[in-house]
């Protein structure tokens, strides 16, 4: 079909409808011709859409309108394709299976709604599911429809529910000093030098569980991260490599374990070079479940309640914040490669930003002394 400037398209067709606005039309990979899914207010817009649409068919982006992509079907593939650590693929796997695929399997990728999206996350809430785990599934759905948009299956994500992606969760206890001795006096003796670790380095349980007698550097006060341990219901213990290459680190200990991580490694630790440093009350695998047997009734003894183990990293992080930790510094120990989380600690040490406004202050008196001085008041 000619257009205005009297030339034939090379690809597709425009003609103006009798509303004043313009339909693109073009043949498709199969020949069969197809109306675009909109119409527009000039035949510049039109035909440029025609040259993207010609793009897509040459590169192989392509998708036939008139066959939808179901969410379930796209979803279930998108989790297999990424990455995640087992402990994390199951974690994402309960939240899409549980609470995201009854609300959209069948549904047509390209038919999700901004409105849908709010209502079933409604509806969620409106059952008493916990606002973390509607959060959860929110930021997974979120990051499917992420990937659509850039397979060119959707133009817009429709996940913009304003607030939906953050969860309001209450601060977790930090525990001071002499409540990590207390708490290291209640659980058996072989669980102490844990107990204390957890508090002092920032360590997690699952890289602590995971610690052989070779990662722990006694003259040069420092533990090697290399591995952590994984629980999963679908693969059991699980021995693997940290997620990221900011977890595997070598982290300092305070002078003041030395002693008594020594006298663990010979009372308690398996031995040989590769000898687990942590092992169960009965000799296997230190394990989560085993070891919360041991925990609430430690807590109790101490006088402490709602405080669970990861608190005790908390506490670590807290602390080496106090002690004037850099951000970097910060990630270091945590082992992590965002900022974000080490950012939070710096946070929480207002009373440093309230120590440079008093040294800043301090500078403003100064000056007002030697002004009084010259002016002779």
């Amino acid at each position: 079909m000619p257009n205005a400037r009297g030339k034939r398209r090379r690809f597709g067709s425009v003609r103006r409808l009798p509303s004043g606005r313009f339909q693109a039309r073009y043949p498709g990979p199969d020949g069969q011709l197809r109306n675009a899914d909109k119409t527009f207010p000039t035949q510049r817009d039109a035909e440029v859409w025609l040259v993207r649409k010609e793009a897509e068919i040459v590169e192989g982006r392509w998708q036939d309108p008139h066959e939808e992509i179901a969410f379930g079907e796209y979803a279930t593939a998108w989790l297999k394709e990424r990455g995640y650590a087992a402990t994390t693929r199951e974690r994402n796997e309960s939240a899409l299976r549980l609470h995201i695929l009854p609300a959209f399997d069948r549904s047509p990728i390209s038919k999700i709604t901004t409105p849908h999206v709010r209502q079933w996350r409604a509806a969620l809430l409106d059952k008493g599911i916990g606002e973390t785990t509607v959060v959860k599934a929110y930021q997974i759905l979120r990051a499917i429809m992420n990937t659509a948009v850039d397979d060119g299956l959707i133009q817009r994500n429709p996940c913009r529910v304003k607030g939906a992606g953050a969860a309001k969760t209450a601060e977790r206890p930090y525990l001071t000093v002499p409540e990590v001795y207390r708490l290291a006096d209640k659980v058996p003796a072989c669980f102490r030098v844990l107990v204390l670790l957890a508090a002092f380095t920032g360590l997690r349980f699952g890289e602590l569980a995971a610690l052989q007698r070779h990662d722990v550097d006694l003259e040069r006060r420092t533990i090697s991260v290399r591995r952590a341990q994984a629980e999963t219901r679908a693969e059991g213990l699980v021995i693997k490599t940290p997620k990221s290459n900011a977890g595997i680190r070598s982290v300092a200990f305070p002078a003041s374990l030395v002693e008594e991580l020594t006298t663990h490694l010979d009372l308690y630790a398996e031995p040989g070079r590769n000898g687990l440093v942590f092992v169960g009350q009965r000799g296997g695998r230190l394990r989560r479940n085993n070891f919360r047997r041991v925990w609430l009734p430690a807590l109790r003894a101490a006088g402490l309640s709602d405080v669970h183990f990861h608190d005790l990293r908390h506490t670590g992080n807290t602390l080496a914040a106090t002690g004037g930790a850099t951000t970097r510094e910060l990630m270091h120990r945590m082992g992590h490669s965002s900022v974000r989380a080490a950012l939070i600690y710096q946070h929480l040490v207002n009373g440093r930003d309230h120590a440079i406004a008093d040294h800043v202050d301090e500078q403003i008196r100064q000056a007002k002394r030697g002004r009084g001085k010259l002016s002779g008041t």
